[in-house]
């Protein structure tokens, strides 16, 4: 029982999107219309509603993720199975969220960090996931930023398979980047689609 509560209770507040509404309430802005990807993320709120409301929207989509898995590493075992499901749970709520019918998702990128950070003191999934943004925005850069998310997940994973302690958890990794690479694939094969059919009319 305790599990089902945090998992629903993760999957409700992950969709909550603080990146549509803090925007809209704050500067009467719209980011969905504002940007070109029409994703409700943490990027397009820095750059469409400014530093102040991005950061804002920067701070609630980690938190989002971090306090049902801070809480829940508190009072679960997270040796067990269906903590798997407590991590992943927020990711899935702002990828596909009960409030939008499961559709109208963002990409999930912030909110990973922030459950990760829910696993301290357990440093390493955190760690891995910043090393591979980095590595791949700094020094060996991939764009376009699709590009770059889904390689940066999926290293992570494996990853997150040799150097972190307990399936639960590494299923739950697993579950989050399974869930961000979808996302983006299913954005990339959107923008496809969209640019044959103006090429059509063309």
């Amino acid at each position: 029982m305790d599990y089902t509560l945090y998992i629903v209770a993760g999957y409700l507040l992950g969709s909550v999107m603080f990146a549509g509404y803090l925007p809209l309430l704050l500067k009467h802005i719209d980011v969905r219309r504002l940007s070109d990807d029409g994703n409700p993320g943490t990027a397009n709120a820095f750059k469409h509603a400014g530093v102040f409301v991005g950061s804002l929207v920067l701070l609630c989509e980690l938190g989002k993720g971090f306090l049902p898995v801070f809480l829940a590493c508190r009072r679960l075992d997270t040796s067990h199975f269906l903590f798997s499901l407590v991590l992943s749970a927020p990711v899935v709520g702002h990828a596909y969220p009960a409030f939008k019918g499961g559709k109208e998702g963002g990409k999930a990128i912030a909110v990973s960090f922030g459950v990760l950070l829910g696993l301290l003191p357990e440093w390493r999934p955190v760690l891995i996931l910043v090393f591979y943004y980095l590595l791949f925005s700094l020094f060996i850069v991939i764009r376009p930023h699709l590009h770059r998310s889904v390689v940066t997940f999926v290293l992570f994973t494996l990853s997150c398979a040799f150097h972190v302690d307990g399936r639960a958890v590494i299923c739950g990794c697993i579950l989050v980047s399974s869930v961000v690479v979808a996302k983006h694939i299913k954005k990339y094969q959107g923008e496809r689609l969209e640019v044959g059919i103006l090429t059509r009319q063309h």
